[in-house]
């Protein structure tokens, strides 16, 4: 029934027999969004469904059983039910609990460095001081094109005594850098992802700041507000939901530090095969052939994440209320 007949017999029935008529064309309309709306949404719960739901419920799955050989290792293997085994062997594994601490010191430098550096720089790019403005934002985005495997290599080669020009320059200096010591390499670490990274982000926080309406730019330089002052207390402000964003996808992506550490293991001493939780899972997959334990260990890595995340945003929603209720 069209929208016209509908219209005519709302018109020419009674007030009841009319009111049931628009309820029944509301009813149509509703129908017709929902149905539009799920068509739209199915190719996302698809993805979401192949590669979220599915891993992680078979990571659950695993993380239940293991495989057993009886007879003293020499019957046939078979899988067995082992309950949470795997998860109390996960938690109770110095190994897993120092990649933890590690990854924990390694989010304390990193993320900080990375939210107030990439900002520093859109704040920069956004005031007007940095001539050939594209060029630059080029120039820093550049190296997030390159992938974390070439980028951790890149930075292999120059952490590494011997052939790196950076160390043979510092030496010329009578300046003696080890990169891959005792106490540097979780710096060189944060250098390698600050590298890959920090443009990308600034990107991110230049677009936002481009959104910021000109009209209150104006009026904080007409109240006598320098550059600092209008960068520090207008503009960083009211780009708040992108810090908040770019802290959290960062703090995401730090705990799966994965790549930098695993390349650069074979170069240095401080690095081991379980130097992260991401290293420990690998390690138990495919060096041990432990799927069981890997299998736990990613799961608690995913629920250490999920409540590590949610904690953020309920804190940041927190204190936004507080701000309202201040005002």
């Amino acid at each position: 029934m069209t929208a016209t007949t509908h219209a005519v017999s709302a018109q020419a029935a009674p007030p009841q027999a009319a009111d049931r008529v628009r309820r029944a064309a509301r009813r149509s309309a509703e129908r017709r969004r929902n149905a539009a709306a799920g068509v739209l949404m199915t190719p996302f719960f698809l993805l979401l469904a192949l590669v979220f739901l599915v891993p992680v419920g078979t990571a659950v799955w695993l993380s239940f059983f293991s495989a057993d050989e009886p007879g003293l290792g020499f019957g046939p293997e078979r899988t067995v039910f082992v309950g949470l085994r795997s998860y109390a062997a996960v938690v109770t594994d110095p190994t897993f609990l120092s990649g933890l601490g590690t990854v924990a010191l390694y989010c304390v430098i990193y993320i900080p460095l990375m939210v107030i550096g990439s900002l520093a720089l859109a704040l920069l790019l956004d005031s007007g001081v940095v001539r050939l403005r594209s060029w630059a934002q080029l120039g820093l985005f550049l190296p997030h094109a390159v992938p974390g495997i070439i980028a951790a290599l890149i930075w292999l080669y120059l952490y590494t005594p011997g052939i790196s020009p950076v160390i043979e320059a510092l030496g010329k200096a009578d300046i003696t850098v080890d990169f891959l010591g005792l106490h540097t390499t979780l710096p060189s670490i944060v250098n390698i992802a600050l590298w890959s990274n920090l443009g990308y982000n600034m990107v991110v926080f230049y677009a936002a700041l481009q959104a910021v309406p000109r009209e209150v730019l104006e009026a904080s330089v007409v109240d006598g507000a320098g550059p600092v002052r209008t960068a520090l207390q207008v503009k960083a402000p009211l780009v708040r939901s992108s810090i908040v964003m770019v802290a959290m996808f960062t703090l995401i992506w730090a705990l799966q530090l994965f790549t930098e550490p695993m390349l650069l293991h074979q170069s240095s001493q401080m690095i081991n095969t379980r130097f992260s939780p991401s290293m420990y899972i690998y390690d138990a997959a495919f060096s041990r052939n432990n799927y069981s334990l890997a299998a736990a260990a990613s799961v608690i890595l995913l629920v250490i994440t999920i409540a590590v995340s949610y904690g953020v945003t309920r804190w940041t929603d927190r204190v936004d209320s507080v701000k309202e209720n201040a005002r």
